[in-house]
């Protein structure tokens, strides 16, 4: 981001206005940074504070969520234009974007982006409390991934706590305004609970943060898998993080580590791969970063609704109906991050059971190789945030509400057994009913994707499901599994397994979510 003349103040906000909806869309997710700004109570002194200190030719689109009373006018713009160095004006359903524009949010309305344009809509009927800032990101992420940018200001409650996952799950920067310098800090403090911030910065500091962000390499190299790094400082990260973490990432895609590895020094306005090498070499606690980014612990309750209402409507009703009741039903969870999915396949089927009037035990057993996660999972309390995912009526019967969120209920939690477990160097389990392992294989080498479906064909029952992640297949494996479903990635168990397919002679790798 370069540093350019910023107009005067006296500039006229009519002006601004008329100018916003121009002619030069954005042409693709990677012409520039997208973003977003979310604030509530004490929004917009922080807005303006921050706005004020742009430059006017920063390349970048800014989106601005403030909760608003949806019955009145805004006087957000009117406000704030005085103070921008850019064009600004309540957003236009249909709108392309443009670079260097300021775009906010209208009452009443629900903002997203699809097909680089503005898309506003009637907040959900089915919604409680409304998190306008989590529909928003969560839209931000699909369509520009790494190029989407999350910044989280002064606001009561915790919107946008699960939209900042997922930003950062698609590979792009989530910053939170200091706490203590937020006139509330709920909204900052709810998304660093949530693991979901990279960066805590005063408001001073965030414009800088942005320009080390917009104009980094990260974000030059094209869309795609890039070829293996030539630089031997790729490979002396990899090694370094065998050394001092114990985790193995070789069996990683390489661009996928190439990558994680371009956002970390993103995120540290590092350029020289080598430079990068040197201050993992001495900072533990960025190497711990590293080490979590690589993990990629991002998960969400119920994520692919479409996926789970499949399993709700169709494969669970006829495994509950014909199962014999002396026998428990066996899931296993694979690469289960923080927990959120065991616990909603576990909803599902309780659930299920319940309606079906059957006397059936479950045995989940939910695995990772991050150690941190399957703490929190085992603890099962989780900020009120979720509630953009769970429905009230599920919350009522599996949650109880504390002070910090909401923590599993003891019906939830007695069927599952959580562990640390490495997909590749460690037995697995057998005679299952159905293996989750979602968003996972994506990150493995073609080969190891392989080794691993066949171990799940061999973890499982004649006839039991294999359910993955919507981008995952089980790929050359078609005379083991058929698909229940494509579109949603479900797969049931056909054939049996060959001599020697289960073996992985891969050594230890870190393949946890």
């Amino acid at each position: 981001m370069n540093d350019g003349p910023k107009p005067k103040a006296s500039r006229k906000p009519a002006a601004r206005q008329r100018n916003l909806h121009s002619r030069a869309p954005l042409k693709q997710s990677t012409d520039c940074p997208v973003v977003a700004i979310g604030a509530s109570a004490g929004g917009l002194d922080a807005f303006r504070t921050l706005l004020s200190t742009l430059p006017a030719n920063s390349g970048m689109v800014f989106l601005l969520v403030q909760h608003l009373d949806p019955t009145h006018a805004s006087m957000m713009v009117d406000l704030l234009s005085p103070h921008v160095p850019m064009p600004i004006a309540e957003a236009r359903d249909g709108a392309q974007l443009e670079p260097n524009h300021i775009y906010v949010i209208p009452p009443g309305r629900y903002l997203s982006v699809g097909g680089r344009a503005i898309r506003l809509s009637s907040p959900p009927r089915s919604a409680g409390v409304r998190m306008p800032f989590d529909f928003l990101l969560r839209s931000l992420a699909d369509e520009f991934g790494d190029h989407a940018v999350c910044i989280i200001l002064s606001g009561t409650a915790n919107d946008g706590s699960v939209g900042a996952t997922a930003i950062k799950a698609a590979g792009g920067l989530v910053i939170a305004q200091e706490p203590s310098e937020a006139e509330y800090d709920g909204m900052p403090r709810s998304a660093i609970a949530a693991g979901a911030v990279d960066l805590v910065l005063p408001l001073a500091k965030i414009p800088q943060a942005l320009s080390h962000y917009g104009g980094h390499r990260y974000l030059r190299i094209a869309g795609g898998e890039e070829p293996r790094p030539t630089d031997e400082s790729y490979d002396q990260i990899i090694d370094l993080l065998r050394k001092r973490t114990s985790h193995d990432f070789a069996l990683y895609k390489t661009g996928t580590l190439g990558r994680r590895i371009e956002r970390r020094m993103a995120l540290n306005g590092i350029e020289r791969i080598d430079r990068y090498f040197e201050l993992l070499t001495r900072d533990a606690a960025e190497l711990a970063h590293l080490a979590d980014d690589l993990l990629i612990n991002v998960t969400r309750f119920f994520r692919d609704q479409k996926a789970f209402d499949l399993l709700a409507d169709k494969i669970l009703p006829e495994l509950v109906r014909q199962y014999p009741p002396d026998q428990p039903i066996r899931v296993w969870v694979a690469g289960c991050s923080t927990g959120e999915e065991a616990y909603s396949i576990t909803m599902l089927l309780q659930e299920e059971i319940e309606k079906a009037k059957r006397n059936i035990r479950l045995q989940v057993f939910a695995t990772d190789i991050d150690a941190d996660a399957i703490a929190f999972a085992r603890e099962g309390l989780y900020p009120t945030a979720i509630e953009v995912d769970v429905p009230p009526e599920r919350l009522a019967r599996f949650f109880n509400r504390e002070d910090r969120g909401y923590r599993v209920s003891r019906e939830l939690r007695t069927p599952i057994v959580f562990s640390i477990h490495d997909l590749v160097a460690d037995a697995p389990f057998s005679r299952l009913d159905i293996v989750s392992c979602r968003n996972l294989l994506i990150y493995l080498r073609p080969e190891v994707q392989q080794k691993v479906v066949s171990l799940f064909h061999f973890a499982l029952r004649e006839g039991g499901v294999l359910f993955l992640g919507g981008a995952e297949s089980v790929g050359v494996a078609n005379d083991r599994f058929e698909a229940i479903s494509k579109t949603q990635r479900v797969y049931r168990h056909i054939g049996r397994g060959r001599a020697g397919e289960t073996e992985l002679p891969l050594g230890r790798g870190a393949v946890a979510r």
